[in-house]
């Protein structure tokens, strides 16, 4: 008796590699951002006429220990050559709030959506996370309407505590709601 077919949609999980963000990668990094910005404008916070015109030095500050020590790091995931996927974390610097952790700017490239890159990133910064003493919680920010974005962090124990209602006004006029979520580091 044979096995039955996968689904139509199915495909392997890519074999990536993931690793913190280099010098050497802020070109590849640039492209892959200016591609999802470009791609999906109701995702992002940033607009991709404005960060179209930074050269890719200026993404220095998402390199570990960047932007004055508020970048904790960037993983990226290589397929083979190709960038793929991106994540950042920053902290807060401040005495009162520096155990929290913020996950800013995650993206995967559209062909490669829905075969695990998007948690292996998230997963691989939790795990990161996680080893920093200091931090007790993590935060970020999601439109309300990305259901597959939520649907992962809520996969990886984040918790929606608000809605930040018309949080991103698009050219086009359409007015989107970010929901704010959030995840204890430890239990």
């Amino acid at each position: 008796m044979s096995s039955p077919a996968p689904p139509a949609a199915w495909s392997p999980k890519p074999d990536a590699q993931i690793r913190p963000m280099h010098t050497a990668d802020l070109a590849a990094y640039k492209g892959l951002r200016d591609a999802m910005l470009a791609r999906h404008p109701e995702a992002f916070t940033s607009d991709y006429e404005t960060e179209l015109l930074r050269d890719a030095d200026s993404y220095r500050s998402r390199l570990s220990g960047g932007n004055g020590g508020h970048c904790l790091f960037t993983l990226l995931a290589w397929v083979g050559p190709e960038l793929v996927g991106a994540i950042s974390c920053e902290h807060e610097a401040r005495l009162k709030v520096r155990h929290v952790a913020h996950i800013v700017g995650m993206m995967v490239r559209d062909d490669l959506h829905g075969q695990g890159l998007g948690h292996q990133l998230l997963s691989r910064s939790l795990t990161l996370l996680r080893g920093e003493a200091v931090l007790e919680l993590v935060t970020l920010s999601v439109t309300s309407s990305n259901t597959a974005a939520i649907k992962l962090y809520e996969r990886c124990g984040f918790q929606r505590h608000g809605r930040l209602p018309g949080a991103i006004r698009l050219a086009d006029g359409r007015i989107l709601d970010k929901d704010l979520m959030s995840l204890r580091l430890h239990s």
